[in-house]
């Protein structure tokens, strides 16, 4: 495979609220209420952001951290901290300033420079030079045999017939000897210049020549010496704010100006005030307020609640927030590429994240260095311009993005962990709750169980968790809920004694009906409390609470909701992958389960939401499968990485690369995992020339001895070659070239956007 080097492309307090509002400030009521609940929690009418009563705007000091309310703690002083630049290179004025063409899905878009369309009719370079050359030395020799008489002097008739006589012999027939003589030359020149391709010979040696000198002067450029972008007029310059001028807050727009030109805004900062902005122009009567906010606080208006306005840590990748772009790799200037894509770089963003993106390669293949932590470190950066929320799922912990990066951070079976997971994502509903908690603990065995998904023991666990909501006022914890499952005597006789006691005539006929189906060969039960077992473990104690569970919480991590993602939230899930690796595929399915429910509930869905699924072994489910692809009318999706197909059932492999748009295979891949993805990504029509050498046979005397010197001269026998053209189907990409031939390092996707655009298979570089 030809793998060339790729070609050079280059509120009034400044408190942030998730729609954008700077009216955040009037609700003072909010910081009251932080500050005096117990442990540094919201009471529970305040922490159910998802329920009712829209978004609970933070406010500029809250109280310790509740990412369930929406609110985090801040630093004293958001304007002091550092800004970061938008990566080593340009100022953040020339940032700002370089073009961004349009281009197709996927391309860094950053300094793109298309390249000229596809000539079908392009001599290649070696038959034009050789053409060139051929030319000039029929035209030197032709010029030679008129010039030495070999040819006659007829030629020179033209000279004499125009020549008067009393110049013949004379000092002025010489010079119009010379000049005819030009004149020839020149004529020789123009009709084997024509035929030889010159002109073209001398445009490609022009163009080679500048890509090199550019090439040459972009390698010894340093970022401290690279050249500025020139500035354009006033009223188009990004740097002044125009768009701010224009509605009439030009006070705003010369403080923001400032800020830049000052080096004290970051491309966070600018990706904010601009989604504040947006927010503004749908409800012109924030305009007050922004720019009253944006004069007392300049880059430091409209904060993250967090106080951050950058990551702590140097970027694992290069970003663009100006259109939501992290670039994972470049595509090779190759012919097995798209012609748009050859020499760009390859970039994902949230139009193309959600349709979903599953990317297989074993360990070592860079899915997780190369492309989930910059996914990860992109939607961190965005969270804290106000246009997103993440959740990053793994076992490597801080591996993929330090503690820093993220508002909350569950590290489950971690005695030391603030944050806890709410076994039943914070919402009320028994049938809500229990359909979460069966796809996590049974939906691996979807395939084996009655009905052939796991809607069966969503209502046996119904049967269970209804009735002890309706008698304790809660969900039960762990502990409760295997003793339920498990048939305990004791556990069922109490909670039917509670609801006599309450008078809960319906909750106790779902209680009869659980007991009238247990037993049966078809009851999921007894698999309902195996699993449920692998959570109830000492390594697990005090986790898992359930919200209202009486003193246990007093003395467990809080717990987090996923109802909070209608705010720009930040959240990590470190798993017990060694040890309890069974128990990290239950949370693993249950955080996903539960982000499908609600992301899809949200009120407010302009916040792009992104779940991050460092390794989805045995996480998907046909139910997980119908869930990805409600994701993309919500403004959502998720990255799963595999390290094989195998670690997904043999009926769900091919669904799943139907549900995911973004399809990625790293080099290392097994060729029954190629053989998946090059069946997905189809054929097409190419053009193929089918040589054939036929041995000449003469029987000419003289012709035959011609044929007998030429085959002692070689030692070949004379042949005629025989060319077929024609049109045939052939896989874009083969098993055998993508499991054999993808060099270390590099990978082939394909890319689909929300709006049903779709990219053929491209080969990438990661890293790039």
């Amino acid at each position: 495979m030809d793998m060339e080097s790729p070609r050079r492309r280059q509120s009034s307090d400044g408190t942030y609220d998730p729609e954008g509002n700077p009216e955040a400030a009037a609700h003072p009521g909010t910081e009251a209420s932080a500050a005096g609940s117990p442990a540094g929690t919201l009471p529970r009418q305040q922490r159910a952001p998802g329920r009712g009563g829209g978004h609970q705007p933070p406010v500029s000091h809250p109280g310790p951290a509740d990412p369930k309310a929406g609110t985090w703690s801040a630093p004293p002083s958001a304007a002091s901290q550092t800004v970061a630049a938008p990566g080593a290179g340009p100022s953040l004025a020339d940032w700002l300033r370089t073009p961004r063409p349009d281009a197709e899905p996927g391309i860094w878009r950053f300094g793109y420079k298309p390249l000229p369309p596809p000539d079908p009719d392009r001599i290649p370079a070696r038959q034009l030079i050789s053409g060139a050359v051929v030319s000039f030395l029929i035209g030197w020799l032709i010029w030679s045999l008129l010039y030495n008489n070999y040819l006659g002097n007829y030629w020179m008739w033209p000279l004499y017939v125009l020549t008067p006589d009393e110049w013949v012999g004379g000092d002025a027939f010489d010079v119009a000897s010379h000049m005819y003589l030009g004149l020839v030359i020149a004529g020789l020149a123009v009709v084997f210049g024509r035929l030889g391709r010159w002109p073209e010979v001398a445009r490609r040696a022009r163009g080679r020549v500048i890509r090199i000198a550019a090439s040459r002067a972009e390698a010894r450029e340093t970022p401290e010496v690279a050249r500025p972008v020139p500035a354009p007029a006033p009223e188009h310059d990004p740097v002044e704010w125009p768009e701010l001028r224009v509605a009439g807050a030009a006070e705003a727009a010369e403080r923001l100006a400032g800020e830049v030109r000052g080096g004290h805004m970051s491309d966070v900062d600018h990706a904010r005030i601009r989604r504040a902005w947006e927010s503004v122009r749908s409800q012109p009567g924030r305009l007050g307020a922004f720019v009253d906010t944006v004069l007392s606080h300049g880059a430091a208006a409209c904060a993250h609640p967090s106080g951050q306005r950058s990551l702590p840590q140097d970027r694992a990748a290069r970003h663009d927030l100006r259109l939501r772009q992290v670039r994972i790799g470049t595509a090779p200037d190759s012919e097995r590429n798209p012609h748009p894509y050859r020499g760009a770089g390859v970039a994902l963003e949230p139009s193309l994240l959600g349709t979903s993106a599953l990317v297989v390669g074993p360990p070592a293949s860079g899915k997780t260095e190369r492309v989930v932590r910059p996914v990860t470190e992109s939607l961190c950066l965005q969270a804290l311009a106000g246009q997103a929320a993440v959740v990053a799922v793994t076992a490597r912990g801080a591996r993929l993005a330090p503690d820093d990066s993220f508002d909350a951070v569950v590290r489950v079976g971690d005695r030391d962990s603030v944050h806890d997971l709410d076994l039943y994502g914070g919402t009320s509903d028994p049938d809500e709750a229990a359909g979460m908690l069966a796809e996590a603990l049974v939906g691996d065995l979807a395939a084996t169980l009655p009905g052939g998904d796991s809607r069966r023991a969503a209502t046996t666990l119904a049967q269970l968790i209804g009735p002890f909501q309706a008698a304790h006022g809660s969900f039960p914890d762990v502990q409760q809920l295997r003793e339920l499952l498990d048939g305990s005597p004791s556990a069922l006789d109490g909670l039917r004694a509670a609801l006599e006691e309450e008078g809960a005539a319906a909750q106790l006929r779902e209680l009869d009906a659980h007991r009238r189906q247990s037993g049966r060969p078809d009851d999921p039960r007894p698999l309902l409390a195996d699993r449920i077992a692998l959570l109830d473990r000492p390594a697990f104690a005090g986790f898992f609470q359930p919200e209202g569970a009486g003193e246990k919480r007093t003395a467990s991590p809080r717990p987090l909701s996923l109802r909070a993602l209608e705010h720009p939230l930040r959240v990590r899930i470190d798993l017990p992958e060694h040890g309890h690796a069974e128990a990290s595929r239950i949370l693993a399915r249950l955080v996903l389960a539960q982000f499908v429910e609600c992301v899809t509930a949200r009120r407010d869905q302009s916040l792009f939401a992104g779940l991050v699924l460092d390794d989805a072994s045995q996480t998907v489910t046909p139910q997980s499968l119908r869930g990805l692809q409600r994701l993309r009318s919500v403004e959502a999706g998720v990255l799963l990485t595999l390290r094989g197909l195998d670690d997904v059932p043999q009926p769900l492999r091919g669904s799943l690369l139907g549900a995911v748009g973004c399809r990625m295979v790293c080099s290392g891949v097994t060729p029954w995992d190629a053989e998946h993805f090059a069946e997905v990504w189809g054929k097409e029509w190419v053009e193929t020339r089918d040589v054939t050498n036929r041995q000449l046979v003469s029987d000419e005397p003289f012709t035959r001895v011609m044929h007998a010197v030429r085959r002692l001269a070689t030692g070949r026998h004379v042949t005629a070659e025989s060319v077929t053209v024609r049109k045939v189907q052939r896989e874009r990409w083969s098993a055998s070239e993508l499991a054999n031939d993808l060099p270390p390092g590099h990978a082939v996707l394909s890319l689909m956007t929300v709006g049903g655009e779709r990219t053929p298979p491209i080969l990438a570089k990661l890293g790039e």
